[in-house]
């Protein structure tokens, strides 16, 4: 048995923490020592309302188990007040969990403008918002984790979900890009795509589902990613119900076509079968690997 990941004089903000993935991550952070800045602006699924009991409720059930944590209420758009509430409380923020998170489902013929941008705001936006807000003190110190909460509708995509899907495949783009600007600095930084038990899944899943997609089967690996440990960064997680895997892009060896003749779409069509072959097949894992077939097929070494 490794020995037990602790948290000791770490703080912990855990987004959208008053119910389901965000309870059960900030419950077991604190069980393992952080201190946690509990954040859920308290609204519906669909992003209306609010209401500071979500939030001051895991609060108290923290400290009765002995833990230290404190409430917020502000919405992840606001994500400086929450790194600030951090900081006021605890001195330091060391782990972002973004997990907030809001549905509008409908299908693409009758989403409206609304229905897009309130999903950005509280995904794509309000992940941004923290982590902005917690960058510069992770960097200062030298030290951070970031975990990112993306869904098998941003991998894969699922109707109705035009708006949702956008906006959680963007934040695995997102974790690929801070990975990198945050390496020099020890910031280490993931995405999940969980399938789990929450107000968000229990309207479009049936119930013999649910009782079986505890949000506790997904906290390990949220733990594991934001331990002091971790080595890996920029990738990207499936996890639900006792099964994690890790995903990564795959693509086919291609055709390359004479860059100084002209090309025509015939050309294309006629070469279709090779185009999409993928026997022999390549693992992409930076945009290097984007440039170098293409200058290579341009005859130009590259200095990359």
């Amino acid at each position: 048995m490794s020995e037990q990941i602790r948290f000791d004089n770490r703080v912990v903000i855990v987004t959208g923490a008053g119910a389901g993935l965000g309870r059960s991550h900030a419950l077991e952070f604190a069980r393992r020592g952080a201190k946690v800045v509990v954040n859920d602006l308290g609204g519906s699924g669909h992003g209306e309302g609010n209401c500071v009991k979500a939030a001051e409720q895991v609060v108290d059930e923290i400290i009765a188990l002995g833990g230290i944590a404190v409430a917020n209420c502000d919405s992840v758009e606001q994500g400086e007040a929450i790194v600030q509430t951090a900081v006021e409380h605890f001195g330091r923020v060391d782990v972002v969990i973004n997990n907030a998170g809001i549905l509008r489902d409908t299908s693409f013929q009758k989403m409206t403008d609304q229905d897009w941008e309130l999903i950005h705001r509280v995904h794509t936006f309000g992940s941004y918002k923290v982590t902005h807000a917690a960058w510069p003190y992770m960097r200062e110190q030298g030290y951070g984790r970031i975990i990112n909460t993306a869904s098998g509708a941003g991998i894969y995509g699922n109707f109705g979900q035009a708006n949702y899907s956008s906006a959680k495949l963007g934040l695995y783009g997102f974790t690929r890009t801070l990975a990198i600007e945050g390496a020099p600095k020890n910031i280490k930084v993931n995405c999940i795509a969980p399938v789990a038990a929450s107000r968000l899944t229990e309207a479009i899943l049936p119930a013999e589902v649910i009782a079986g997609l505890k949000p506790e089967l997904v906290t390990p690996l949220v733990v594991k990613l934001a331990s002091e440990q971790q080595a890996e960064t920029g990738e990207l997680f499936e996890v639900g119900a006792g099964w994690i895997a890790k995903l990564r892009w795959e693509r086919s060896r291609g055709v390359k076509f004479d860059p100084q003749a002209p090309l025509g779409a015939e050309a294309v069509v006629a070469a279709w079968a090779d185009i999409i072959d993928f026997t022999d097949s390549e693992y992409p894992q930076t945009i290097q690997d984007t440039l170098l077939p293409v200058f290579n097929n341009l005859g130009i070494e590259p200095s990359l």
